[in-house]
């Protein structure tokens, strides 16, 4: 039930203003997978949210993800900005340096068809990491 209300509640809104809406939504979305998985919302020009999308499904510690096939996806919604995410099935929400990696090269890749990654959020057991609060997406 609390699962579904926060879809509804977060597809209803006309635009992404609050970012606890945002986390607790993806929380929903992804903190109960046994396995890795690398999702995005991709949102247009006024980050209204046109879709949420499971992308790349891994294992019980790492999922392959390719930023050609992001930039793919996102160019097919047609997309200004998205804000990925992925959970940790350990629970542990602490960003590996592949995390970092993998967000510096998705960001470069967006941009160079001008659309912006606003965040990158890592879903733990009780812990949501955002990798744009920590600095590795500069803007």
């Amino acid at each position: 039930m609390s699962k579904r209300y926060l879809c509804e509640t977060l597809e209803k809104q006309d635009v992404i203003s609050n970012p606890e809406d945002t986390r607790q939504y993806l929380k929903s979305q992804l903190r109960d997978k046994p396995y890795e998985v690398f999702a995005a919302l991709f949102l247009n020009n006024r980050h209204q949210i046109i879709q949420f999308e499971e992308l790349f499904r891994g294992t019980i510690d790492g999922a392959s993800v390719y930023p050609r096939e992001i930039v793919k996806k996102a160019l097919e919604h047609n997309a200004a900005a998205l804000i990925v995410a992925h959970n940790h099935p350990s629970g542990i929400a602490e960003p590996s340096s592949a995390d970092e990696r993998i967000t510096v090269r998705l960001k470069e890749a967006l941009g160079l068809v001008d659309i912006r990654l606003l965040d990158h959020l890592i879903i733990g057991d009780g812990e949501i990491v955002s990798l744009a609060e920590r600095g590795v997406i500069l803007t």
